[in-house]
């Protein structure tokens, strides 16, 4: 799951929305600089991601991967679920997706100070749900995977495994329902 899937998560179980984005940018397990429901939030973000890694349907998808892009294959996937999400946001959600964007935006950017603590960036209004509606579009998924490539060691690695996204982010969306009830329910028990 990529931010825009963490979010949703984040909302439908009213939890930290800040939260949910900073479990990618903390480092390290003492969470106590931050407010408790920003670090409850980051602490389910990281529960998130694991029964992600874990779940059947992540595990089937990236069976697809060749043996070489595997490697990235959970990078790829996760901006893919973002992606299935997007394509299909009125089925998951009753808020039009520019809308939610921008409330999930104005939520980051009030959080700004706590992702500068972190050592990131200081999410603004207007980008991030720029991001956010952007993980919908083709073009936006390819940008997407080009930036998140810019972090790694291995850049071509990524954008080899990336040219999967489009496969994998179709084959997701039937799963889609089942993968977000379930780590919906994770998030509700947390």
């Amino acid at each position: 799951m990529n931010f825009l899937a963490h979010l949703w998560l984040a909302d439908r179980s009213d939890t930290s929305l800040a939260g949910s984005v900073l479990g990618d940018v903390v480092r390290g397990a003492d969470l106590s600089a931050y407010p408790h429901e920003i670090a409850i939030g980051v602490r389910l973000h990281r529960r998130v991601d694991a029964a992600t890694d874990r779940h059947a349907v992540m595990r089937r998808e990236r069976e697809a991967f060749v043996e070489g892009e595997r490697r990235y294959a959970g990078i790829v996937l996760d901006l893919a679920a973002d992606h299935a999400l997007a394509q299909a946001w009125s089925d998951f959600h009753p808020q039009p997706l520019p809308d939610f964007a921008r409330h999930c935006a104005e939520a980051l950017a009030d959080a700004g100070d706590w992702f500068e603590l972190a050592g990131g960036w200081r999410p603004t209004r207007a980008g991030f749900a720029e991001l956010l509606e952007s993980y919908a579009t083709d073009r936006g998924m390819e940008r997407a995977l080009q930036r998140t490539s810019t972090r790694l060691r291995d850049p071509q690695g990524l954008i080899d495994s990336g040219r999967r996204w489009m496969e994998a982010s179709q084959s997701l969306r039937g799963s889609l329902p089942v993968l977000l009830a379930d780590l919906l329910a994770l998030m509700r028990t947390a």
